[in-house]
């Protein structure tokens, strides 16, 4: 029976870090079944999460002190709450690592504690019915599981609270950005190659000078809608983000513009555009990060969102292309 420690180590804590900034984070999980903490016995409690290794941590370390059984199921590899929505962590899932596991030779009582986030994908009443454990949900936060506990496996109003803090707003912004960087590189080259023509057909300094331009409105427009509009966003108005990022972009824009030297009125608008549409990609794209939005409410919002943004840049990289001959 593999057994876990209640601490992390510095690897653990080294591959949080490379998960948070989104190096080899799809495949940052272990393999499902049932570990151990303490020393469990029959009556010990069985926590369920998903095999993402930051899901699995995060459990174990609030486990301190306590004789507990995890039962990892396969998730391939995806957080408990955006595996719910996406259907691997599911009633099915659970049920087979119970089976696999033969949970009922383990334990004398038929009951499993369920995530909170898990509820989208599991239905207590099925999974009694497929595998003989009746589900409880937990509390949302980990680091309330002790008074979970405590209170005779009882949540109170607080525990089934979600919170969207800037705390917790701001460490969701490194994956952002780093799930970017590929897009960004690319698109910092056609910039890049784009800038150079003109009515002299093609100009080197052109293409480094106002790719500059260039790119240094697409690093703005990155900051404004992944992280300015994170930190800002209970007081930024609208509810879609791809609205709140425009917004952002708004102002990031102007601001840039305005403080460029000898800047044609056609470099500016493109300049604008570009800025606002970029920025509000990015804060649509924070979308999947929040409690705010269901699978619909995302697909809705990406529906026009993504609409506005397309046409955005197109408009914004004709009118960049065009500037030097009527400008």
């Amino acid at each position: 029976m593999p057994r876990a420690s209640t601490h992390l180590s510095l690897r653990d804590h080294l591959g949080t870090l490379r998960a948070r900034i989104g190096i080899a984070r799809n495949q940052y999980k272990l393999n499902p079944g049932l570990y151990c903490v303490g020393a469990p016995t029959a009556e010990s409690p069985v926590f369920v999460t998903a095999n993402y290794k930051l899901s699995f941590d995060a459990l174990r370390q609030e486990l301190s002190g306590i004789n507990a059984w995890i039962l990892i199921v396969d998730t391939r590899g995806i957080n408990v709450w955006c595996a719910a929505g996406k259907g691997t962590f599911s009633t099915d899932e659970v049920a087979l690592q119970v089976n696999r596991a033969h949970l009922a030779e383990i334990v004398s009582h038929r009951e499993l504690i369920l995530p909170q986030l898990a509820a989208p994908g599991v239905a207590s009443h099925e999974l009694n019915r497929k595998c003989g454990f009746k589900g409880r949900f937990g509390p949302i936060r980990a680091a309330d599981i002790q008074d979970f506990l405590a209170s005779g496996n009882n949540a109170d109003d607080k525990m089934r609270s979600v919170t969207f803090t800037l705390a917790e707003r701001l460490i969701l912004v490194p994956v952002e950005i780093a799930l970017i960087w590929k897009l960004f590189a690319i698109i910092t080259v056609i910039i890049f190659l784009v800038s150079g023509i003109g009515p002299e057909l093609y100009s080197v300094s052109a293409a480094l000078s106002r790719g500059m331009i260039a790119g240094g409105a697409t690093v703005l427009a990155i900051l404004a809608g992944a992280l300015v509009t994170p930190i800002l966003l209970p007081w930024i108005p609208g509810r879609q983000f791809w609205l709140k990022g425009m917004l952002t972009g708004i102002c990031a824009g102007l601001a840039y513009v305005s403080a460029g030297k000898a800047m044609s009125i056609y470099d500016a608008l493109s300049l604008l555009i570009w800025t606002v549409a970029a920025a509000s990609y990015m804060a649509m794209n924070f979308t999947g990060a929040t409690p705010y939005t269901s699978l619909s409410g995302v697909k809705k919002e990406m529906k026009l969102g993504l609409a506005l943004q397309c046409t955005g840049m197109c408009v914004a990289l004709i009118l960049w292309i065009a500037s030097p001959f009527i400008g």
